[in-house]
């Protein structure tokens, strides 16, 4: 892959207005495996599922032990740090967002099954104020139920004078997690990798298996109600839409007029593919589908990438979407009506 040399743009309008939609509207995103592959690499970089299982979990158990000895675990460190300030950049922008048109909530949808952002949210409680909503009940043993993400939290002033929305993280995982096992018909989340994860495998299959598993349907009914709501946004990162089933719910979404989906591309031949993964033709793109790739954004907001020999490019990762939000304000809502 060769850079190829582009005229730096002027993308100051379009990344105030992705800002804006940030604050003013019912957040959602959508993490796929292209933001941990710093560590962990894309599935087909793995000769089978048992080979990227066992890389998941290397990688998920040396999340939880925070100990980083060798050069080759930089990576996982700095992978680490890459959720750490998207998930701060997220709570800070929801900061903003007006409680009375807008709740001061995000939801995480991921189809990956690390620990990543678990550990991330553990590293921002105490210096954050922020409720985290993993799905779960119980103190020494936490069951997954999908109606515990139906909840606002308050503070409430000492002398019952106000009431103030804390803002919330809720993490849904529609094709599991490492520290998920089964137990009676039950989802448990632990604190440790398992032994014996509950995860959908790549095998092709994974939409068959999501609809057949009851936990896994309602993690993607969560999904589907939550972009069928007025005023929605999805962003999405690091996902190519090959997950059909998941490509087919976003794709009936994009049928209210009131959801609008932004896609960043790693690069700019994503998009003809996203597109393909979705089913739509290049030149019937539906109005409120976006798809934003390097091209679209100056060199100051895109990686510059390097192999050690003459290939050099730019790409769109997480670090690049943090950037972006990072810079939200006030200032981005002085034409908003809502306010």
């Amino acid at each position: 892959m060769t850079d190829v040399p582009k005229e730096d743009i002027d993308d100051e309008l379009l990344v105030k207005e992705l800002r804006k939609l940030m604050i003013t509207k019912q957040l959602n995103f959508l993490i796929g495996s292209g933001a941990s592959a710093k560590s962990i690499g894309l599935m087909s970089d793995f000769e089978d599922n048992d080979q990227l299982e066992a890389k998941v979990k290397a990688v998920s158990e040396k999340i939880l032990s925070d100990e980083y000895e060798f050069s080759c675990e930089r990576d996982i460190q700095e992978n680490l740090n890459d959720y750490v300030r998207f998930l701060k950049s997220v709570i800070d922008v929801i900061n903003l967002s007006n409680s009375r048109q807008t709740p001061k909530s995000v939801n995480l949808f991921t189809t990956n099954y690390d620990l990543y952002i678990e550990k991330a949210v553990d590293k921002l409680i105490g210096t954050n104020r922020f409720v985290f909503n993993d799905g779960a009940n119980g103190y020494f043993k936490r069951i997954l139920e999908s109606s515990n993400y139906n909840r606002v939290v308050s503070y409430k002033g000492l002398n019952d004078n106000y009431i103030s929305e804390i803002p919330s993280i809720s993490l849904i995982k529609p094709h599991g997690s490492m520290n998920w096992t089964e137990k009676d018909g039950a989802i448990i989340i632990e604190n440790k990798v398992a032994e014996r994860p509950k995860i959908v495998r790549p095998t092709g299959g994974e939409e068959k298996d999501t609809y057949l598993d009851n936990h896994y349907y309602e993690m993607l009914r969560v999904f589907q109600l939550e972009l069928d709501k007025p005023q929605s946004v999805l962003v999405t990162i690091g996902f190519s839409f090959q997950d059909k089933h998941i490509g087919k719910m976003v794709k009936r979404a994009l049928k209210n007029p009131e959801l609008l989906v932004i896609v960043f591309g790693y690069s700019d031949k994503d998009r003809k593919k996203y597109l393909s993964n979705l089913g739509f033709d290049i030149n019937r793109v539906p109005k409120n589908l976006r798809i934003y790739t390097p091209n679209d954004f100056a060199d100051s907001y895109l990686t510059f990438n390097t192999n050690g020999k003459e290939n050099k490019w730019l790409s769109f990762e997480l670090a690049n979407l943090t950037n972006i939000i990072n810079g939200a304000s006030e200032g981005d809502l002085k034409d908003d009506k809502s306010k």
